[in-house]
């Protein structure tokens, strides 16, 4: 692993330049843990949708490419995946990618006895996010939030 940089970060720079060459968004990168395992998670998007065919070919293609490198020194689960309907925001480009969009921020400590702000995704500027509803303007930090993600998926069900 080279020196200071995270593996996450390893992982993005080996993953985000196939992505390009394949006309795929990288949406996110995550190392996390379930129960005893632990899961390497690429997510994708691409105008139009993705397809399985869409993971299984960046799957097919970075999985050697990451195997050497190998920026993760214990055992873990590689999985590509479409970033989804109800996807985090995570990253800067997230917010301005997905303005107009209803998004919901789980604080995690309630500001006025709200722990929740859902709204219209209006700005992002230096780490804070500008969400409106009827109740007016909301300029919530996203440091101060456990997640913000979007609402694209509460008609379907």
């Amino acid at each position: 692993m080279a020196k200071g940089k995270k593996a996450i970060d390893i992982v993005e720079e080996i993953v985000k330049p196939v992505c390009d060459e394949m006309g795929l968004i990288l949406w996110d990168v995550r190392f996390e843990k379930e129960g005893p395992d632990w899961y390497l998670r690429i997510f994708i998007d691409k105008e139009g949708g993705v397809f399985i065919e869409d993971c299984e070919k960046l799957s097919r293609t970075v999985d050697p490419m990451i195997d050497e490198a190998d920026p993760i020194n214990q055992a873990y689960y590689f999985e590509v995946s479409s970033a989804g309907l109800g996807r985090k925001l995570t990253k800067d480009f997230h917010f301005e990618a997905k303005k107009g969009q209803i998004a919901l921020a789980k604080l995690i400590r309630p500001i006025d006895g709200v722990r929740e702000i859902k709204g219209t995704i209006e700005g992002y500027s230096d780490g804070v996010v500008t969400l409106s509803n009827e109740n007016g303007s909301h300029n919530v930090n996203v440091k101060d939030t456990s997640f913000i993600k979007l609402c694209d998926d509460e008609d379907l069900f």
